[in-house]
């Protein structure tokens, strides 16, 4: 056989040690890194500048659950309760796999390990006449400070 192959299925998202199952269609989990990890700039005569950014860690997950599932009921409870104590609030842990088979059996699974998590913004809501299946998900996102990818087989 050559080149490489990915098959990739069986994927997973934990929160707080419980397995999530209720997801809606798309992009159900994705997991972005929105600040850049380090930063270079040439200055004059070609000297370098580089610096490193601590921020570049930091990752935003998008859940996309379906509406009054268990797992929404769960997350809202959560985020009440961010939203009624903050300084009181236990930070989210989160592990996002993602299994890859290399077509012979052999499976690989990529790893994000989340921690310092915390809801950034509430959840959105809306109603539609005209059959937006939009109106019947729960869209929850969650920044997380750390997150170190590994990968396994």
């Amino acid at each position: 056989m050559a080149g490489t192959l990915a098959l990739s299925g069986n994927d997973s998202f934990i929160l707080d040690g419980r397995i999530f199952r209720d997801f809606a269609d798309g992009n159900y989990v994705e997991t972005k890194f929105p600040n850049d990890q380090a930063v270079a700039k040439t200055g004059k005569n070609g000297n370098s500048i580089y610096s490193y950014n601590a921020t570049g860690l930091m990752v935003e997950t998008v859940l996309r659950l379906i509406r009054g599932s268990a797992d929404d009921v769960y997350m809202n409870g959560r985020l009440q309760s961010q939203n009624a104590n903050f300084a009181g609030f236990v930070l989210m842990v989160g592990e996002m796999t993602k299994k890859l088979g290399q077509g012979d059996g052999t499976i690989t699974s990529d790893i994000y390990i989340m921690s310092g998590g915390i809801f950034k913004r509430g959840v959105d809501a809306k109603s539609n006449a005209e059959g937006d299946t939009e109106q019947s998900v729960s869209i929850y996102t969650i920044q997380f400070t750390n997150a170190p990818r590994a990968i396994t087989k």
